[in-house]
Parts: structure tokens; C-alpha cells; sequence
């Protein structure tokens, strides 16, 4: 469990990766449509994608020519269970979460604009 635990962790750590999960919560994407709203190449949306993927975070599927990603919220059951040993964390409420990720993602784009 600890070597997934890292792997989810790691998909966390980067705020690209956490707003593309936020945009998840809404509906399944196709990968261009996740790729929109950000300033990089599709290439490198496509790595960040691979890294939510190989957590578990998200699942893609190819339907017909496009490809889709869907979230997959139980991949947070393993890191929720084991923030909850230390006694200091509430059960990850997915809606909680969604805020969470909504106000980081404000906090980024107001930093930008400075």
C-alpha cells in the first residue's frame, strides 16, 4: 500500500495535475477539452494525464477517434483511510475535496496574475 500511497501523493503534489481533477468532478473530458483552459502543449497535458492515470486518479478511453478521462474517486479511499490513522483528518468527502481544489486553483491563478 505504501508504494501506491507514494504514487497517489506524488499525483497530488502538482497543481496542474489537482486542477485537471477538479475539472473531472464536473463530467468525463475528452483529452482537448482538458487540455483548453491551460497554457501548454497537448504533449504535455498528455504526461500529466499518464501520471493521474497511473495512480488510479483517473481512467481514459478511446471512443472512437477521441479520448476520454474520467475520474475515479475511489483511487482517494487508500490515502484517505491512511491520513485518517493519524487521528487529525476527517474521511475525504469528495464535495470537501471539490472546494478544496477550487479554492488552490483560485490561489494559483491569483498568483499568476501577480
Amino acid at each position: 500500500m505504501s508504494q501506491t500511497l507514494d504514487i497517489v501523493f506524488a499525483a497530488l503534489a502538482d497543481p496542474t495535475r489537482r486542477r485537471i481533477l477538479s475539472m473531472l468532478l464536473e463530467d468525463d473530458m475528452a483529452v482537448t477539452d482538458v487540455a483548453e483552459p491551460f497554457e501548454m502543449s497537448l504533449a504535455a497535458i498528455s504526461k500529466h494525464l499518464v501520471v493521474l492515470t497511473n495512480a488510479g486518479l483517473i481512467s481514459q478511453e478511446k471512443r472512437g477517434r477521441v479520448k476520454w478521462c474520467k475520474l475515479e474517486p475511489d483511487a482517494l479511499r487508500d490515502a484517505s483511510v491512511w491520513m485518517q490513522g493519524f487521528g487529525q483528518f476527517e474521511p475525504v468527502n469528495l464535495d470537501a475535496f471539490e472546494r478544496f481544489l477550487e479554492r488552490e486553483l483560485a490561489d494559483d491563478a491569483e498568483r499568476d496574475i501577480k
